[in-house]
């Protein structure tokens, strides 16, 4: 007879945070998103709200984060209202969170960039559909500060129940201070006079005591003083931290406890329900996005096969066209190639470069300009159904002219609808070594000595150099202060700095995008970006457009300027002769100064013993000048299999047809790909998620969860495992630096 586990039941109270900042709130928060989320799940919270300062850019981590480990995850904002108080908004459902986007947006256009403003005339009715806390800052105070915090609660809730129609509520929070139950009984007396329901929160900076140190770090960075010279403005304590449940229990009366059930019972929304949607401007009238690709492509292959379609080509045509119905990215090619149009009907140079390459459907709708016959495709880096996300076109546009492309786009969809996306500036090691060295009152000189001899690819952080510094410049430093410089640095290393724009990325909908995500203004003029960055945008599921600028592209421009001047030269890019073998012995002398892609030393020093002959020569000459294939072990090999001193073996023949044009020596990254298919058993799909680990080996750390799947794999196809683990060793060099 089977029996029932016996468990007892949870003796301490259900809690949910309900104020909590990242350091996404910056100089303030001392946690990672994610960091939070695990530590309030490893508590036993039944729920965490992520409340930044006027700022969502760290929900799509945490989101990410609550999803893996199965917590509740509450989102919404802080903001600011005068000296006394601060106001945290919880989205309740999708209506609530579009309008907390939209009340971010006016909140950050209302003010300078990097800055917000909020307080009498705010359009409150866009916290419609949001909880609404009332935090007053903590301060000690006598009987006239209680008149003023009642005051001050008043004039607020004044102004919310004028525009707003959800549920306010009074935070209290006690951080063990020696007046906390006096201000505990204020707030009671305060709360009963004004009808305010009081809860429980937590004013949460950092997801452990133990990051109080660093909490302290980058407050007095945030104040450009040294953390001896902060003083109030300090924390007094660590308990701005992720408290367990048993302490809260023992601070707080059981009655505010239950309420942060309520208000997250409440708060039901998740950004599971963000439903992404294309903008279809560029459909013409009559037609389904299905359609007008399919005709765009047919007048395409029209064009650039007159004298007929190759069947390989028609055959990937008709493949590329279902992945995209199955994935539903028409219009993204659709709205990619209106751009390029545009570009090209005022005379603007531009160029698809990247992963869209490998795609014939943007060769023949003229976004790129390689022939597909040319290259070895291998589609599925492009765009994958197992990857479930959108492609990823990176279109070079002339310099000088790139702003014209830029503001048709804003004009076309509206300042509502189109903006660009963010790049999160995180700290790496050097800009880490600056801040806390500054911060712990390190003598200048060493911590200006001491990051210099760091580099921002520099994994570890050379602590035995640093007393040897200390000694050089003459600048004594205890070894407390030393060891604590070191551990503070490593811990801030990787966290954000603040958000700048992306050299290019739109994002663009169909209805208004400040309901996805707030927008504020960007420091370049007319310019406006998201608070997403390009990885929160690829979970989200939201289509970037790259509107990329070259120089090169300019200069080229200017040359076939020069060149109409001439009789018979040529007056296009196609027109330009493709394969002219003077500019080829020009190359092999390495006489290439100011050749674009091929005029470092580096590459000159590589020209004369890799000999480009053909422009397939030249790919490989500039993927090959690279620590990824050098790390590798590749580039002897491959040369002196093309200059005929080493035989050219391919370790199958079904391998052959990865490695023949690279003489049986792995270079390119769809290489790796075909190799995992081919002979590990990976699907197109898995070779791109391998593809995609290394590519993100900063951020995600490494490919070993992939070396059973490549070595077994390679082993049960009668591969052996010393050819297996070589491969493997081949695609870590990749993930340092693959190309």
């Amino acid at each position: 007879m089977a029996t029932t586990p016996f468990t007892l039941p949870d003796p301490l109270p259900g809690y949910a945070e309900l104020h909590c900042l990242s350091n996404f709130s910056f100089q303030r928060g001392a946690s990672h998103p994610q960091e939070l989320v695990a530590r309030a799940a490893k508590l036993g919270y039944r729920a965490l709200a992520l409340t930044d300062e006027c700022s969502v850019a760290g929900v799509v981590r945490a989101w990410e984060a609550a999803k893996e480990c199965g917590l509740h995850l509450i989102v919404g904002s802080e903001f600011l209202w005068g000296d006394d108080l601060r106001l945290v908004a919880l989205a309740r459902d999708a209506d609530g969170w579009g309008n907390l986007c939209e009340f971010i947006t006016a909140a950050r256009a209302a003010a300078p960039k990097g800055h917000y403003h909020v307080g009498p005339g705010s359009p409150w009715g866009l916290l419609q559909g949001c909880e609404l806390l009332l935090a007053p800052i903590r301060q000690r105070f006598d009987a006239s500060d209680l008149i003023a915090l009642s005051a001050c609660l008043s004039s607020a809730r004044g102004q919310f129940d004028s525009y707003f129609d959800g549920q306010l509520w009074l935070a209290v929070e006690l951080l063990l201070a020696p007046d906390d139950g006096l201000w505990l009984a204020t707030l009671q007396r305060v709360g009963a006079e004004l009808g305010l329901p009081l809860v429980a929160a937590g004013d949460v900076h950092m997801h452990a005591r133990s990051r109080k140190p660093l909490q302290d770090v980058i407050t007095a960075v945030q104040l450009g003083r040294s953390v001896a010279d902060c003083g109030f403005a300090l924390q007094p304590n660590a308990e701005r931290h992720l408290r367990q449940r048993v302490r809260l229990a023992g601070i707080y009366p059981p009655e505010l406890l239950a309420a942060t059930l309520t208000v997250a019972g409440r708060c039901t929304f998740s950004l599971d329900e963000i439903k992404y949607q294309y903008p279809l401007e560029t459909v013409p009238a009559g037609m389904t996005p299905a359609q007008a690709l399919s005709w765009l492509v047919e007048s395409g292959v029209a064009a650039y096969y007159p004298q007929g379609v190759p069947h390989t080509i028609a055959e990937q045509i008709r493949k590329e066209l279902e992945l995209i119905a199955h994935c539903q990215y028409e219009m993204y090619f659709l709205t990619v190639h209106d751009i390029v149009r545009f570009a090209r009907s005022e005379g603007i140079l531009c160029q698809g470069r990247g992963s869209a390459a490998n795609s014939v459907v943007c060769y023949v709708l003229g976004i790129t300009a390689v022939a597909p016959e040319n290259s070895h495709l291998l589609f599925e880096r492009f765009i994958s159904k197992e990857r479930k996300e959108p492609p990823d076109i990176d279109v070079d546009f002339e310099h000088d002219r790139r702003e014209e492309v830029i503001q048709y786009i804003y004009t076309k969809y509206g300042r509502d609808r189109a903006a660009i996306a963010a790049v999160v500036t995180t700290y790496r090691t050097r800009s880490a070594l600056r801040d806390v060295g500054k911060a712990l009152g390190v003598a200048p000189v060493l911590v200006d000595a001491f990051a210099k001899d760091h580099h921002w690819f520099d994994e570890e952080i050379a602590t035995d150099r640093l007393q040897e510094l200390a000694q050089t410049v003459g600048a004594p430093l205890h070894r407390h202060t030393a060891q604590l410089w070191l551990e503070l640095a490593a811990d801030l290393k990787g966290f954000p700095r603040h958000l700048s724009q992306h050299v290019g990325g739109f994002v663009l909908t169909q209805g208004k995008l400040t309901r996805l995500v707030p927008v504020e203004p960007a420091s370049m003029q007319d310019r406006s970006v998201i608070q997403w960055d390009k990885d929160d945008l690829d979970a989200m599921g939201l289509m970037k457009v790259d509107v990329l600028a070259l120089g090169m592209l300019s200069a080229i421009r200017m040359t076939l300027d020069e060149l109409h001047k001439k009789p018979g030269a040529p007056r296009t890019l196609q027109a330009i002769p493709p394969e002219d073998s003077s500019a080829y012995d020009m190359m092999c002398k390495a006489d290439t100064v100011g050749v674009f892609q091929i005029e470092s030393r580096a590459q000159m020093g590589m020209l004369p013993r890799l000999k480009p002959r053909e422009y397939y020569d030249l790919v490989i000459q500039v993927a090959i000048v690279r620590p990824g294939p050098i790390q590798g072990g590749m580039v002897h090999p491959f040369l002196k299999r093309r200059q005929g001193l080493e035989a050219v073996n391919y370790p199958s023949e079904a391998l052959k047809e990865a490695l023949g044009r690279t003489q049986g020596v792995p270079i390119f990254q769809e290489q790796v790909m075909q190799i995992a298919i081919l002979a590990a058993g990976f699907t197109p799909g898995e070779a791109d998620a391998l593809r995609r680990g290394m590519a993100a080996w900063k951020r995600k750390g490494g490919l070993h969860h992939f070396y059973e799947r490549v070595v077994n794999g390679m082993l049960e196809r009668g591969y052996t495992r010393e050819f297996a683990e070589s491969i493997f060793k081949q695609m870590e060099g990749f993930g340092e630096y693959g190309f």
